[in-house]
């Protein structure tokens, strides 16, 4: 994931506040070692700090529109981009070939309901110029997959911080906040508003519709495939039971089908990449003996993935633990413990090249798979549970795996 970091309406010299700017980005650099920009448009500087996967060779960050009035600053991926390309009532003219630029573009358009017609994990910032008050817009996507927070001054109250980590805006701000998922926030009134509103998101709708297999079957497949957008190696990660083992194989198979087939100029996804990377590698990692490498390697066997097993020590688990805390920011006991082993193994595998990773976080959630679940005393108290657990998901699986 990238880092981005963005000052809105500084008060005082912006020339000169650029390099502590930079500073401040440079401690997101993690998320995104591949390039850094930088842009300064009147009292605002937007920053990025960018990991390439889609439009490596031209996708450098900050964005902007042809005369410059629209500055944009994107962590993310944005999965419906060729739709939303064929959907601009006036031709745009693209100066990359990143998925993300189509969010500057439809902007442009359509202002603030560009955010409802996103699909895709996303924070980003963006600066618009063409009026006498620059304006500034953020958003976050529904389900808070990507972290963002924004900071405040008392001094200052009309400068805002946007960034992606909380070490960002710490040693500037006295006043930080959590940005919500599925909202935007607009300077112009200074509010965040809620642009995402399914009929689900209230736990006490309760449905009444019979499940639908077929249904849930293909949702599922068009969630695994259209992530399959990368230039970049990328994999799965195997924990041989189910959650992870579903993701694997439906990724294997719709890569296959991919690479099969020349992509049509009029499909809706982007899926360049699995015809410059058919073979899919998968990644477990456990203490010695584990019974989840075990499992794992077997189901790698059976989809014939190209395998990496990694172990480590409880020693090696505890060490890692003060790294682990400060690029989660929580001290939540059960999400650092969670994320340990992932922290590990995301070192491993960036040693073998690969960028980027499906994974099966968020279906406890969702289908209620934790083991608590069984003494819910009624189907709707059951499902209240599984709504409100999704809500809290960008507070531990989304922030583990981002």
């Amino acid at each position: 994931m990238c880092g981005i970091f963005c000052v809105f309406n500084y008060q005082g010299d912006v020339e000169k506040y650029r390099h502590r700017a930079l500073e401040l980005s440079k401690q997101i650099r993690h998320r995104g070692p591949d390039w850094s920009g930088c842009v300064v448009a009147d009292n605002s500087i937007i920053c990025h700090e960018r990991l390439a996967i889609v439009g490596v060779d031209t996708g450098a960050q900050p964005l902007t529109n042809e005369d410059e009035t629209i500055i944009l600053t994107v962590n993310g991926e944005i999965y419906n981009h060729k739709v939303l390309e064929r959907q601009l009532e006036q031709p745009a003219k693209f100066k990359t070939h990143s998925d993300c630029e189509v969010i500057l573009h439809a902007y442009s358009e359509i202002g603030t309901d560009v955010c409802a017609k996103l699909d895709g994990m996303f924070s980003w910032a963006l600066v618009d110029r063409r009026t006498t008050q620059p304006r500034l817009v953020a958003a976050r996507d529904p389900i808070g997959i990507t972290t963002l927070y924004i900071g405040r001054v008392s001094a200052h109250p009309e400068t805002v911080y946007v960034a992606s980590e909380l070490k960002s805006l710490n040693e500037e701000c006295d006043q930080i906040d959590e940005f919500p998922p599925g909202h935007f926030f607009d300077s112009k009134d200074g509010q965040f508003h809620r642009y995402f509103k399914p009929d689900w998101w209230t736990p006490e709708r309760i449905p009444t519709a019979p499940v639908n297999y077929r249904a849930l079957r293909e949702s599922l497949t068009a969630a695994v495939r259209k992530r399959l957008m990368a230039e970049v190696p990328y994999g799965v990660l195997l924990s041989g039971g189910l959650d992870s083992s579903l993701i694997s194989s439906i990724a294997v198979r719709e890569a296959a089908r991919i690479s099969a087939n020349a992509q049509s100029d009029v499909e809706d996804i982007d899926t360049r990449s699995a015809r410059y990377f058919p073979r899919m590698h998968s990644f477990s990692v456990g203490l010695p003996g584990a019974p989840d490498l075990l499992a794992a390697r077997k189901v790698a066997k059976f989809l014939k993935t190209a395998h990496h097993e990694f172990t480590y020590t409880v020693q090696e688990g505890l060490d890692a633990i003060s790294d682990v805390i400060y690029h989660l920011e929580t001290y939540d006991v059960t999400t650092v413990r969670a994320s340990t082993p992932m922290y590990l193994l995301s070192r491993r595998i960036r040693s073998t090249g690969v960028k980027m990773v499906l994974s099966g976080e968020g279906s406890d959630e969702v289908f209620g798979g934790y083991l608590y679940f069984h003494y819910a005393p009624s189907p709707e108290e059951f499902h209240k549970e599984t709504v409100n657990r999704v809500h809290n998901l960008h507070t531990s699986d989304c922030l583990r795996a981002n």
